[in-house]
This record gives C-alpha cells, structure tokens and sequence, in this order.
C-alpha cells in the first residue's frame, strides 16, 4: 500500500508541475506576441529604434516560452526576431518590419497550437 500511495503522490505531483510549465509558456508567448505587434506597427512608422526595443522585449519572452514547451513556430520566431533586432540597429526599418511581421506569423501560429 505503501508503494502505491507513493507512486500516486508522484503522479500527482509531476502533473501540477507539468501543468503551470505550459501556462507559463502560455504567458510568455502571449506577452511576444504583443511585443512583436508594438514592433509591427513602430516599423511601418519608420521608427527603427522602437521597434528594436519591443523586438527585444518580445525575444525575452519568446525564449522563455521555447524553454517551457518546444514549438518549432516559437522557434521560428525566435529566429525572425533576432534578425529583426539586427536590421533594426543598421536602421533598416523596412528589413526589421519584414522580419518582425514573420516572426509574428509564426508566434501567433504557436499560441493556436
């Protein structure tokens, strides 16, 4: 009986730990993709800088999405973003919007998954 209590308990307690590891992930991805938007719309306004900024807010959160689940979409956009960051410190705010607009699509992608 011992055993079986044990093993139950275990159970248990490897569910709650699973579970709020998939809403955090959940979070982080909410609060990318809200970044990434803010991103989106300061790149079609020209505004490079801003839109580095929000881009880097939306990496932090997209990586620690990826850490709580894989998604090859969060991964995707992971990618978009940083790339992103680096067209958007050269100045290059049509080239940062592009790639911020398709790290977009793949994080809203992850959240539907």
């Amino acid at each position: 009986m011992n055993r079986r209590a044990f093993a139950l308990t275990f159970g248990l307690g490897l569910a709650a730990l699973a579970s709020p590891q998939a809403a955090w992930a959940e979070d982080h991805l909410a609060e990318a993709v809200r970044h990434t938007k803010a991103a989106v719309d300061h790149g079609k306004q020209g505004q490079a800088e801003v839109l580095v900024t929000h881009a880097e807010s939306a990496l932090t959160h997209a990586e620690a999405a990826q850490k709580g689940v894989y998604n090859i979409h969060v991964e995707q956009g992971v990618s978009h973003l940083k790339a992103a960051i680096a067209e958007g410190k050269k100045s290059n705010a049509q080239g940062a919007t592009e790639h911020a607009a398709e790290a977009l699509t793949h994080l809203e992608a992850a959240k539907k998954k």
